[in-house]
């Protein structure tokens, strides 16, 4: 998976998103501070067309309406707005229509400046981008490939808004829990890691490893101009691949674990790869 999938593409001529705090949004009338904060904000540099291409298959999605915009257009946002989430379902459906057999995850988890209306109509587009190749909601432990490949799905969303109650195609926020470490530090987040994956359900859900560094305020103003990839992503990313190889999939072990920056190195071949050991587990047990 990768971490706020749609940034490889923020508009730093638009205004400040409503995810961001009042002082962020006065400072950045100033061209040079949106400049910073795309810098920030930019947390993969593939497209969804060319992350699909490489593997990734769950994707960690936040979105917004323009506030002030007349219509009810939806934006992925990550500090600043990226492209219209109708543009990234298209781009998406065309590589599954390339591709029948392949089964994405989209994962709703973040919105802003929305009310019911905009939801609707955010709930609408998804339908019209996917329609029958959506699953709905089922018991997890059913949701194998095989299932999917005999009813011809390829694709499940997960809602977390109560909304979600009202179609049957929006799986459920708490079906897709994915722990935080916030954290600057890669030995913390190492032990996050581990200490989340100990408590996952064994049961009824998918699991998020959000195998990410998060930059506090304190990081960004000593950094301004470095930007996150420089400063705390390519410096740490060997170690956490490297606790990546040491996973094990499965019943408590790890499911679907996301990075920033998924192209600097061999970040989805190595979780794939981890699918082998559950043959090898298969084989040996027959």
């Amino acid at each position: 998976g990768s971490h706020d999938s749609f940034s490889y593409w923020v508009d730093e001529k638009s205004p400040v998103g409503p995810d961001q705090a009042t002082a962020i949004k006065r400072l950045a009338r100033i061209s040079l501070v949106r400049k910073i904060i795309k810098k920030w904000s930019v947390t993969q540099n593939l497209t969804f067309k060319e992350q699909l291409e490489g593997g990734i298959r769950y994707f960690d999605l936040r979105v917004s309406s323009k506030p002030g915009e007349i219509g009810q257009e939806i934006y992925f946002i990550h500090g600043l707005f990226g492209i219209s989430v109708w543009d990234g379902l298209k781009e998406i459906n065309s590589f599954l229509e390339q591709h029948p057999k392949e089964v994405i995850f989209l994962d709703f988890n973040h919105f802003y400046a929305m009310d019911d209306s905009h939801h609707h109509f955010l709930i609408n587009r998804i339908h019209s981008a996917f329609e029958s190749k959506l699953c709905c909601v089922q018991c997890v432990e059913y949701v194998t490939l095989l299932y999917m490949w005999e009813k011809k799905h390829q694709v499940l969303i997960f809602y977390h808004h109560p909304l979600y109650q009202q179609y049957p195609f929006l799986w459920p926020g708490n079906k897709m829990p994915a722990p935080w470490a916030n954290t600057t530090n890669v030995h913390k987040l190492l032990q996050f890691l581990e200490t989340t994956l100990g408590e996952r359900s064994r049961y009824g859900t998918f699991h998020v490893s959000q195998a990410i560094l998060t930059p506090r305020v304190k990081t960004i103003a000593r950094h301004l101009v470095r930007g996150l990839k420089n400063t705390l992503v390519h410096r740490n990313l060997p170690m956490i691949l490297n606790w990546v190889k040491a996973q094990k999939p499965g019943v408590m072990g790890v499911n679907i674990i996301t990075s920033d920056f998924v192209e600097l190195v061999d970040f989805a071949a190595t979780v794939i790869a981890l699918n082998d050991l559950l043959l090898e587990e298969d084989e040996s047990a027959t």
